[in-house]
């Protein structure tokens, strides 16, 4: 053979490794990650807008929702593990399809009330302690350009309360307070067999489960919506755009999502 026609085996060799390289990519991606972008402050100060992170889709098998190309071969879920209260998860939006993420609530057969923007599960109060002061830039943040929502400010500086929450498993995370919002005080949601309450962490700032579908919110979210738990964030941009590499937030690399 000569060396011309080996150089060329060669190429080919080289385009078929790269190609099924890729191929092998995509099928990892589709099958066991999503990747997420934050685009709303709704989970600050857990999450941030511009945080960038991949949803673990094993985590509670796979639905309709998170199985590739949504064909799984047998209904229902396969392979994972329960919610746990206080997961941080992805999530179908049960009536326009969008994709949402919000901490995990409540479980089924759980009673759930916010009384003055405390949580009250099955009728017993879910612990709040002081933890500080939230404080960030009064500006237009992320692709959206919104700005943030202050409890107090002082010049460009907007601050919030920011307090500790502990639920009934010891799980414990930071939540953002401004004041007695409308969803702070609820009536009682009891939750049904096969769906789940969720909240976000800046709780005045958040549509989620408090809140029905007919007024815009989430309501409760079934079992086969929930697409995968988020674990970590992978990279964050505090910018308008992913290129203003001057906005880059390198504390937050591999940061575990708590």
């Amino acid at each position: 053979m000569s060396d011309e026609a080996k150089k060329g085996d060669g190429i080919v060799e080289t385009i078929k490794t790269v190609f099924w390289a890729l191929v092998i990519a995509g099928i990892f991606r589709t099958i066991f990650f999503q990747p997420f972008w934050i685009p709303s402050g709704s989970m600050k100060d857990t999450l941030l807008i511009g945080d960038f992170l991949f949803v673990n889709k094993m985590a509670y098998g796979y639905s309709q929702y998170s199985c590739p190309f949504s064909i799984c071969p047998i209904e229902g879920r396969i392979m994972g593990s329960e919610p746990e209260r206080g997961d941080v998860v992805v999530f179908r939006h049960p009536v326009n399809g969008q994709d949402y993420i919000k901490r995990l609530i409540g479980l089924p057969g759980d009673r759930v009330q916010i009384k003055d923007g405390v949580v009250f599960l099955n009728g017993e109060r879910v612990p709040q302690e002081p933890n500080g002061t939230f404080v960030e830039t009064h500006e237009r943040q992320g692709p959206e350009g919104g700005f943030p929502i202050c409890q107090n400010r002082q010049g460009d500086k907007c601050a919030k309360e920011r307090l500790t929450e502990t639920l009934p498993n010891g799980v414990q995370h930071s939540i953002l307070n401004v004041g007695n919002g409308p969803a702070d005080n609820t009536s009682v949601f009891t939750v049904p067999e096969g769906q789940y309450f969720f909240m976000g962490d800046n709780r005045d700032n958040s549509v989620d489960s408090r809140v029905s579908p007919t007024r815009g919110g989430v309501g409760l979210v079934p079992y086969d919506h929930l697409i995968g738990r988020a674990d970590r964030v992978m990279f964050s941009s505090a910018g308008r755009s992913l290129f203003y590499f001057w906005t880059w937030r390198s504390d937050r690399y591999f940061k575990a999502i708590e």
